[in-house]
C-alpha cells in the first residue's frame, strides 16, 4: 500500500497555476476491529492564494459542515478531539506538502462512517471538501459464497481481510477442510485505490453428502492476540438423483389402479404425474402417488413421474396398457371425385391389442391387411369402376368394428354399343344408350332435316329413361316417298350425349331388324302357298264334278283364272291394310320403296281342259294336277 509515496509527488507535478479546491481519498476502506487503518489523502486549493500562517488541516466524522459541529476526528492546530478519538489519531502526511494521510489506531465498530477532509490556509480561506472516505469496521472476515452451490460442480470459496495497517499483517486460514475432497488453496493480495486486501480462496468439488456441513475462514495477525473467524454451513444444492415409479403394466378395462413415485433431491422436488403434456397431479414431497378409477381406453399411454428442485430436473415413465375391444374405425367421409384422381383412403381405430385392418370394396377384399391402429389405401387413377362402397373392419382377440364410406366417381359420357338405328315394321328406331356421371343428356340431331331433337320436343315421339348413371334416348321415324341413288333408304342420325365433363356426337348405323325380316320372308312364302292351295282345291272340286257327271277322265277347266288371282291378290292387300293400321307413324325419306319390296307374288297361268305334255298328269292317288310356273 505504500505507493502512496509515489502517487502523492506525482499528484503535485500535475498541479498548476488553474487547479482549484479539491482532494482525492479512496472512497471505500476498511480494517479488522482492534486493528488500525491509514486513509491515504492529498489535497489542492488555488495556486494565487498564499497560506497565512501556515497551513493546518482538520478530519471530521459523519458531516462536512463545522457549523452542525460534526465530531472532530484529528485538528492539526490543537489536541482538541472528539472522545472516542483521543489517543487514536496522528496525521501522517505533510500538509506544507498537500499530503493529509490520517492514520486511526485501535478502532473499533463505531468508527465506521464516512470521514471529510477541511483545510485551512489562514484567514477565510478554509474550505471543507466535499469528498468523503468511506471506512467499514470489520469484526470478522468476508467470505464470497455464490449464491448456488450445485452438487459436483467445482465451488471456490474465497476468504478476504484487510490490510490497511501498516504495523500488522494478517494472515488467513481455512477451517473444518479435513472431509473435503481434494481441497485447494490458493492466496492472493490485491490493491485498489491505495487500499489493499488479502485474500485465500478454497477450491473443491461439492458432493450432496456436504451439505449442511460447517466451512471456517480464521484472520489472525501475528505475534498478537487479534483473531477473527467466520463460519458458514454448507447449503448443497444437487437434482434430484434418482426417481422411482411402478413397472409398466396392463390392466382391463374398468378396472383401477394406483400409480406410485419417490423422489431423492435436495431441497425436495416439485413432483409431478403427467400424461402426455396435461400435468394430472403435483406436490413438493419426496413421494407422490397418482390413483386411476374405472379406467377406459382413453387412459392408456405414458405416465411420467417429473422431479424438479429448481437445482435439476429428472422423471421416469411408465406405460400403462388397457385391454378393450377395437372401437368403430374412424375413416374418410364419402366423396365424390373426377374421373383419373388418385386417393388415399384412411382407417384409424384403437384397440388392445392392436387390430387387424382390412379394407373391402362392395364385399370384396382390397389392398392388405395391415395389423396397426391405422390403414391407408391407396387408389391410383381412379376409373369409374372404382365407384362403390369401401369399409374397413377392424379385429382382436376382443371383438370386432367396421366404417364405411362411399366413393362416387364422376366421369365424361361414353356411348354403348347398344346405341343403333334399326328398320323395323313401322319405320326406322333410333336408340342412344349412354353413361356417365352426372348422367348424361341425349339428343338426336337429323342432318337432312336440320333439325335437334330433345326432351324439349315432342315430335318423332322422343323418349328418355336413366337407370342410374346409365341414359337412354330413342326416336321412332317413317319414312315415305324418297330414295337415295342406290335404291336403299337414306336414313342419318346423329346422337350427341353430353355431361359437365364432356360432349360427343356420333353417327348411328342403320341395322335391319331380323324379327321384321323375317316376317317379310314368312309371309311372301305363306303367300305363295295359299294361291297354290286355292288352286288345288279348285281342281279337287272340278274332279269331283267330273266324277259325279259320269266323266270321271275328263280334266276340269278353269274358266277364269284371273278370278281367283284378284281374290288372292285382294286378300294380300287387305293384309297388308291391317298390317299399317298398327302404328300412326310419320312418313320420312324414302321408305315407301321398302313397302314395295315387302311381298313378291307370282303371276299364274291356268292351262284348260287341255293338259300339256310333261305339265300335267295324274297322282299316285289318282288326281290330276296342273303346273304351277311364275314369271
Amino acid at each position: 500500500m505504500w505507493c502512496l509515496e509515489l502517487l502523492l509527488p506525482l499528484l503535485l507535478i500535475i498541479n498548476d497555476a488553474s487547479c482549484q479546491w479539491n482532494v482525492w481519498v479512496p472512497r471505500d476502506i476498511s480494517a479488522m476491529t482492534n486493528s488500525c487503518v491509514v486513509i491515504p489523502c492529498t489535497f489542492m486549493y488555488p495556486s494565487g492564494i498564499r497560506p497565512y500562517r501556515g497551513i493546518h488541516g482538520i478530519w471530521y466524522f459523519g458531516q462536512p459542515y463545522p457549523q452542525l459541529f460534526p465530531p472532530v476526528v484529528f485538528k492539526s492546530r490543537t489536541d482538541v478531539v472528539h472522545e472516542s478519538y483521543k489517543g487514536r489519531t496522528k496525521l501522517l502526511g505533510d500538509l506544507h506538502q498537500r499530503n493529509c494521510t490520517l492514520l486511526i489506531n485501535n478502532i473499533g465498530t463505531e468508527h465506521s462512517g464516512r470521514y471529510y477532509f477541511r483545510a485551512d490556509l489562514g484567514g477565510a480561506n478554509m474550505y471543507t471538501y466535499p469528498d468523503y472516505a468511506e471506512l467499514k469496521v470489520l469484526d470478522q472476515p468476508n467470505i464470497d459464497v455464490p449464491e448456488e452451490i450445485v452438487s459436483d460442480e467445482s465451488l471456490e470459496l474465497t476468504c478476504y481481510a484487510p490490510d490497511n495497517c501498516p504495523d500488522m499483517t494478517p494472515e488467513i486460514q481455512w477451517m473444518y477442510t479435513d472431509y473435503l475432497p481434494d481441497p485447494e488453496f490458493s492466496s492472493d493480495y490485491l490493491e485498489e485505490s491505495n487500499t489493499a486486501v488479502l485474500s485465500n480462496t478454497l477450491t473443491f468439488t461439492p458432493r450432496p453428502m456436504h451439505n449442511g456441513q460447517l466451512l471456517g475462514c480464521r484472520v489472525y495477525y501475528p505475534n498478537t492476540t487479534l483473531v477473527y473467524e467466520r463460519l458458514i454451513s454448507l447449503d448443497i444444492k444437487y437434482a434430484p438423483r434418482s426417481v422411482w415409479v411402478n413397472v409398466s403394466s396392463e390392466v382391463m378395462e374398468g378396472s383401477s389402479v394406483t400409480l406410485h413415485c419417490e423422489v431423492d433431491s435436495n431441497p425436495p422436488s416439485r413432483i409431478s404425474w403427467m400424461f402426455g403434456d396435461q400435468e394430472l397431479l403435483w406436490d413438493t414431497a419426496s413421494n407422490v402417488s397418482l390413483s386411476l378409477d374405472d379406467v377406459t381406453p382413453a387412459n392408456e399411454g405414458i405416465y411420467t413421474c417429473v422431479g424438479n428442485n429448481g437445482y435439476g430436473v429428472m422423471n421416469t415413465s411408465l406405460y400403462l396398457a388397457v385391454k378393450y375391444p377395437p372401437r368403430e374405425p374412424t375413416v374418410n367421409n364419402s366423396m365424390t371425385v373426377l374421373e383419373g384422381t388418385s386417393l388415399a383412403l384412411h382407417c384409424s381405430t384403437q384397440g388392445s391389442p392392436a387390430p387387424t385392418l382390412t379394407w373391402l370394396k362392395d364385399g370384396e377384399l382390397v389392398g392388405t391387411i395391415t395389423a396397426d391402429e391405422l390403414s391407408v389405401l391407396e387408389i391410383m387413377e381412379i376409373t369409374p369402376q372404382g365407384d362403390g362402397q369401401y369399409r374397413c373392419l377392424a379385429e382382436n382377440e376382443h371383438g370386432r368394428a367396421s366404417s364405411s364410406l362411399n366413393i362416387t366417381v364422376e366421369y365424361a359420357p361414353v356411348l354403348l354399343e347398344e346405341s343403333k338405328c334399326t328398320v323395323v315394321r313401322e319405320g326406322v328406331q333410333c336408340v342412344c344408350m349412354a353413361t356417365g356421371n352426372p348422367e348424361p343428356t341425349i339428343e338426336f340431331y337429323l342432318p337432312d332435316l336440320n333439325i335437334t331433337i330433345n326432351e324439349t320436343d315432342g315430335r318423332y315421339n322422343f323418349y328418355t329413361h336413366t337407370d342410374g348413371h346409365t341414359s337412354t334416348g330413342m326416336i321412332k321415324l317413317r319414312e315415305k316417298g324418297e330414295r337415295v341413288d342406290n335404291g336403299g333408304p337414306a336414313v342419318n342420325v346423329h346422337c350427341s350425349i353430353y355431361n359437365m365433363y364432356g360432349r360427343e356426337s356420333v353417327l348411328l348405323e342403320l341395322q335391319q331388324e331380323k324379327k321384321y325380316m323375317m316376317a317379310v320372308i314368312v309371309g311372301t312364302i305363306g303367300g305363295v302357298a295359299v294361291i297354290a292351295f286355292i288352286i288345288a282345291a279348285v281342281r279337287y272340286v272340278g274332279h269331283n264334278n267330273k266324277k259325279e257327271n259320269g266323266n270321271p277322265r275328263q280334266d276340269v277347266v278353269l274358266e277364269n283364272p284371273a278370278l281367283y288371282y284378284s281374290a288372292v291378290k285382294k286378300d294380300k292387300q287387305n293384309l297388308r291394310k291391317k298390317v299399317g293400321e298398327d302404328g300412326d307413324y310419320q312418313p320420312v325419306g324414302s321408305m315407301a320403296g321398302l313397302e314395295r319390296q315387302e311381298l313378291n307374288y307370282a303371276a299364274l297361268e291356268f292351262i284348260g281342259a287341255r293338259p300339256r305334255e310333261g305339265a300335267s298328269g295324274r297322282g299316285d292317288d289318282g288326281s290330276n294336277y296342273t303346273e304351277i310356273k311364275a314369271k
